[in-house]
C-alpha cells in the first residue's frame, strides 16, 4: 500500500472515531487552521454525516485573517509570532467563540520548504485544543517535506480532538 493510501486510510479512521465520540457526547467541533490549509476540516467532512457535529472551519493563513476572523490580538502576533503557543490558543478560543462550537483545534506552523528560522525551523507546528474556557497547547517538530509536515499535523490535530473528548 502506498504512503498516500495508508495516510488517507488512517485519517479516515481517525475522522470516523472523532465523529462517533462527538455524537456520543453531543459535541460540536470547529477548526482554525493555518499551515494545514483546511486539511483537518477536509478530513472531518470526508465522513458522511459530519454535518451533525462539525460546525465550521476557518483557514486563516495570514495574520490579518487571524485577527479579522478569530480575534487574535495584533499584539500577540507582533510579539509572539503566528507560530506560537499564544497565537494557537487565541485561535482556538476565537474559533469556538465565533462559531459557537463546543470544542476546537487550532494549528499554526512552518510547513516549508522555506519560511523557517533558527528559532522556528521548518516542521515547527503549534497545536491548541479546547474551548472558550479551557485550552491545551503543544509544539511539535515534524519531519519531512511540506506534504509530510501537513499530513502529520492533520493526524495530530484529529488525535488531539479525540483525546480531549475521551478525557472529558
Amino acid at each position: 500500500m502506498s504512503d498516500n493510501v495508508a495516510n488517507d486510510a488512517e485519517l479516515h479512521a481517525l475522522s470516523e472515531r472523532l465523529q462517533r465520540a462527538c455524537l456520543a457526547q453531543r459535541l460540536s467541533v470547529t477548526t482554525a487552521e493555518s499551515c494545514t490549509g483546511g486539511g483537518v476540516a477536509s478530513a472531518i467532512t470526508d465522513i458522511a454525516g459530519s454535518s451533525a457535529y462539525f460546525e465550521t472551519g476557518y483557514v486563516t493563513y495570514s495574520n490579518s485573517a487571524k485577527t479579522r476572523l478569530l480575534n487574535v490580538p495584533p499584539a500577540t502576533l507582533e510579539t509572539c509570532g503566528a507560530v506560537s503557543r499564544e497565537t494557537v490558543i487565541a485561535m482556538v478560543v476565537g474559533a469556538c467563540r465565533e462559531s459557537g462550537a463546543d470544542l476546537g483545534v487550532a494549528i499554526s506552523g512552518v510547513a516549508g520548504p522555506g519560511g523557517g528560522s533558527p528559532e522556528k525551523p521548518v516542521g515547527t507546528v503549534w497545536f491548541a485544543w479546547g474551548d472558550v474556557h479551557d485550552q491545551q497547547a503543544t509544539c511539535l517538530h515534524l519531519a519531512g517535506d511540506r506534504r509530510a509536515v501537513r499530513e502529520q499535523a492533520v493526524r495530530v490535530a484529529l488525535e488531539g480532538l479525540i483525546r480531549w473528548i475521551e478525557a472529558a
